[in-house]
Parts: C-alpha cells; structure tokens; sequence
C-alpha cells in the first residue's frame, strides 16, 4: 500500500513582533520569506512563511506574529525544539554566525550520530541545527550567507509529552511512520528515517505543561501528496477513533487538523499546489497576498497590520 504521509511539511509556531520575526528568520537564518499573507483563523495578524527557494514542503517553518504577545513556555504536550538540517561542516560557522547578533547557543551536542547545537529565537522559540551528510537538498540563500552553510529544510522535531504510547501508536500504525531508535530516553520515529521526517519524543511524565503563546509551537503538519491521499488519511483517522476537521482551503495547500493524543495539535497538509500559485518564483513574498475572501477588506488588514521590510543589509 501507497504511504499516505511523507514527512513533514511544515511547523508554525506563535510569535511576537512581526519584524523581529522577519530579522531573525531570514536576516541571521537566512530561510526565504516565500508568502506573507494572514492568519485566516485571525486576519488581524499576519502569517509568515519561511523556507527554502520555494517553499517546498519539509522546509517551510511559518509563524503567526501578534504584536505585543507575552512569551509561552516549553512544556508537556508541545513541539518544543524543530531541527533544521545543515552540512557536515557547517557548525562551525554558524556558532559565529549566531554569537556574532547575540544568540546564546548551547554546547555541541550528540544524538543519534549527528553533531548538533541548541539555541532560542527573540522568543523563546527552541532551535536546533543538526550537521549531517544524509540532506541532498539545496539550501536558500540571499547572498548574506554562503550557499555551503545554507539550511536545508527541517531535520525533524522534537514533542515533548506526559506519556509516548498512544502519539507513538498514531504515527506508527495510522501515520505511515517508523520506530527507528531510543538513545538517553528520546525514542526517534521516521517515515524513510532522513532529514524532513525524523520525529523524537521524550516524555516526562511529571513534566510541567506548556502556556502557549509567543515562543512556542502552535502545530505540526505532516505531508500528503494530494487531495485524494489527504481524504484517505482522513478516513482512515476517522475509522480508527479520531476526530479530525473538515477539509480546510489554505490557498497553497489544503489541511485537516486533529488533536493527538499527547496534546500536540496534528495537521495533514497536501504538497500541492505551492506558494508560486499568485506571485512570480523570483518574487515570492514580496507582497502582501490574501485570499479571495478576504480582498474586499484589504484597506482595513492593511491598517491594521504593522509594516515590515525585508532589510538584509544590517545581517551580511
């Protein structure tokens, strides 16, 4: 039987100034902001999307930036750490990078083979960056940083939850994913086990349970080819229990969400059709772009949303 799901497609996480947002992402990371549009649940506030040239899915990092938001904090039944991929020999120069604008990073770190480090955003926002020799894909960058050193997409993600039996019993036996190890309590799951798929779960069973709220993840979404395959994961959700929503048009994919066990919001995105579908490749978000629903009432998003300007110069 054809897998249904392929990995990940994307991770949004809640933030807190929108410019700042866009500094830290594509200034000192460097991911390409590829749509700049709105929360559609929130049209008051605006939604980034991050990632490589096109924003292809297992790169795309988005988030939902409210102005003047409170910071969250990590806790039990969150996302709280997303992986992106770098070179073998990329490390080093990303420990600069990030001391140079004032990140705090962690140690280098081992895991599963794979040397890695450990830092937050303005947020709070857990990051890590996993050097490995396994990523074939080709990173972005707009000149400020060199093409070797680009990050590549995601290397995966990390829930951190009460108990792991019934998330891991999800993701194996309805998700198409994979037990593929355990190392000092952190049980790894993967779909073809590479950069883009790995999920990590570490439970805690005593752990605090986590605010969300600027800093934190507010959902994962996995990938699903098309339409079609995403009505079949839906109908195979729903006959084994869980309750998932309707079909939900997101202009550059369509999704369902569902709560899974250990609290972490789900979401089922479909690669198609992709954020080239209302803006040329070579200016991929460069506008703001609403969807048809919300044209008649741009003059007033527009007043409401603060202006923001993609300013590599001060980031070379």
């Amino acid at each position: 039987m054809m897998a249904l799901i392929k990995g990940i497609h994307h991770i949004t996480a809640i933030a807190g100034n929108p410019q700042a947002n866009i500094n830290f992402y594509s200034g000192i990371l460097g991911l390409r902001l590829v749509k700049k549009t709105i929360n559609f649940d929130a049209p008051d506030v605006y939604h980034f999307y991050f990632g490589d040239e096109l924003g292809a899915p297992g790169t795309v990092f988005t988030t939902f930036p409210f102005t003047g938001a409170r910071k969250g904090s990590k806790g039990t039944g969150e996302l709280t750490y997303t992986a992106f991929s770098v070179g073998i020999d990329s490390l080093d120069y990303w420990e600069e990078r990030l001391r140079k604008y004032g990140v705090v990073i962690s140690d280098r770190l081992t895991r599963f083979g794979n040397k890695l480090i450990r830092f937050e955003d303005h947020d709070g926002m857990g990051i890590e960056l996993v050097a490995n020799d396994q990523d074939d894909r080709k990173g972005w960058t707009y000149g400020h940083i060199p093409a070797e050193h680009s990050i590549l997409g995601f290397f995966g993600a990390t829930l951190y939850l009460t108990t792991k039996d019934q998330t891991a019993e999800l993701m194996t036996e309805h998700m198409d994913y994979q037990f593929i190890g355990e190392e000092n309590g952190r049980f790894r799951y993967g779909t073809a086990g590479k950069p883009g798929d790995i999920v990590d779960i570490i439970v805690n069973p005593d752990g605090h349970r986590g605010q969300q709220s600027a800093g934190t993840v507010h959902h994962i979404a996995f990938r699903t080819e098309n339409a079609t395959t995403q009505l079949q994961i839906q109908q195979l959700l729903w006959d084994n229990g869980y309750q998932t929503t309707e079909v939900k048009d997101r202009n550059y994919f369509t999704s369902i969400y569902f709560r899974s066990p250990g609290g972490v919001l789900f979401e089922i995105a479909t690669d198609e059709p992709g954020f080239a579908i209302d803006e040329e490749e070579a200016h991929l978000g460069e506008l703001l772009k609403l969807p048809e629903w919300a044209e008649p009432s741009r003059a007033r998003i527009e007043a409401q949303l603060q202006k923001v300007t993609l300013n590599l110069e001060q980031y070379d």
